[in-house]
């Protein structure tokens, strides 16, 4: 039995990277992103589609069990440590507040939008805050992917969409929290305090997270131990997974502790060494985490009604965002073309959607429809921002990117 689990394991997993390189090759020869390929792979592979041939003893050839999830969640790991070596310390304190204002307002903007939209629809309140929640959090790594493609990671709107995009997961965090509370409960709680002490205690955690990160790594990774062959890479990397998990054990998702751990070796000696290594890593797992996104993508439960439900979401999804984080992006820019882009880069979805949708599911407050039509809204948003973020970028000069050195000045 252990073999065959193996086995299928190994075989989901080298289709799901197989099909993700041939369609991102694809997408590359006719001139679009490249996770948009990776994603759309994923969709034709999964066990709903092409993947759901009966193979093994009657089971899908690709399954997605708990283990091919978990792998996709080190892959994001991996995709928000990198991230994290592209902004310094220094950079991210000088972009905390902006990075906050735009990341809340990012929240808070889909949340009530969408909640009061719900509710006057006909929708039950506890419902309705559950597929609010579901439009609050940004999927960093795909933005993150398809600006690292167009060499503007490092551009102000850039590094500001990352900023921006990690204090939204922290909060979304925090909302998810409260959330997932009234639906083990089944009562929605309307005690102010309780929720903004949570939402404080998270951004405290976080805040410790961070100064650690960046007062330890360095002095960690400086040690004269690591000097034999390929030590300070696994150093570096057994550090990024312990400050991912202790960002779990915190109540936070790691990939903000994992970004916290790559902004932290940006200050240590052995920086190109481990930024080289930790890109490696990423030409593997990148496209494995965006195939296993859209793999977890089911279009069979489509209806006339859900296809109405999921147009309003949808279009809740891209303006709130665009508004929630494009308007006061403007006001730290000074320029309404770099404003527009932030407001783009934020309106993915991912996996925090997925999560939320499913926790709602199985407590039985989030019906059929409303779950699928969750489910079209984290597909839709995922899909169109890289093809958008790149036609936002086309008409724009190449920008070069900024030294590594002056960075870490």
């Amino acid at each position: 039995m252990a073999e065959s689990a193996i086995l299928h394991l190994l075989i989901t997993l080298a289709m799901l990277l197989f099909a993700a390189k041939l369609l991102a090759s694809l997408m590359r020869k006719i001139g679009q992103p490249v996770v948009l390929g990776e994603i759309i792979a994923g969709i034709i592979i999964s066990p709903f589609a092409l993947g759901g041939i009966p193979v093994f003893d009657g089971q899908p050839l690709v399954v997605l069990d708990e283990t091919v999830l978990q792998i996709g969640e080190i892959a994001a790991i991996v995709i928000l440590f990198v991230a994290g070596m592209n902004t310094t310390p220094r950079e991210f304190m000088r972009l905390g507040a902006p990075s906050f204002t735009v990341g809340a307002l990012g929240v808070i903007a889909p949340f009530f939008v969408g909640y009061f939209v719900f509710v006057a629809l006909g929708v039950a309140v506890l419902p309705a805050i559950i597929v609010a929640t579901a439009l609050t959090a940004t999927s960093i790594a795909i933005s993150v992917q398809v600006l690292n493609e167009l060499g503007r990671l490092q551009s102000r709107e850039g590094r500001l969409i990352l900023g921006a995009a990690v204090a939204d997961d922290v909060l979304g965090i925090a909302v998810l929290s409260v959330v997932l509370t009234m639906v083990n409960t089944g009562e929605v709680s309307a005690d102010i305090g309780n929720v903004v002490f949570l939402l404080l205690q998270v951004l405290g955690i976080y805040a410790a997270i961070l100064v650690a990160s960046v007062y330890v790594v360095p002095r960690f990774l400086n040690s004269r131990l690591w000097k034999p062959h390929g030590s300070a890479e696994a150093a570096a990397t057994a550090a990024c997974f312990a400050i991912s998990g202790a960002a779990a054990a915190a109540g936070l998702s790691p990939i903000v502790g994992a970004f916290a751990a790559g902004m932290a070796v940006t200050a240590s000696k052995v920086f190109h060494k481990i930024r080289e290594f930790a890109e490696k890593l990423e030409i593997v797992f990148a496209p494995l985490f965006f195939a296993i996104i859209g793999a977890q993508v089911d279009l069979r439960g489509v209806n006339q009604e859900v296809m109405v439900l999921a147009g309003v979401v949808i279009a809740i999804a891209v303006v709130t965002k665009l508004a929630g984080c494009g308007l006061p992006s403007m006001l730290f820019l000074k320029n309404r073309n770099k404003a527009m882009k932030v407001g783009i880069g934020m309106i993915s979805r991912g996996e925090v959607g997925l999560i939320v949708a499913a926790a709602g599911a199985s407590a039985g407050v989030l019906s059929g429809n409303l779950y699928t039509t969750v489910v079209i809204m984290v597909a839709v948003s995922t899909i169109i921002t890289p093809v958008w973020l790149k036609i936002a970028y086309r008409k724009d000069p190449p920008e070069p990117a900024a030294a590594v050195e002056q960075q870490a000045k």
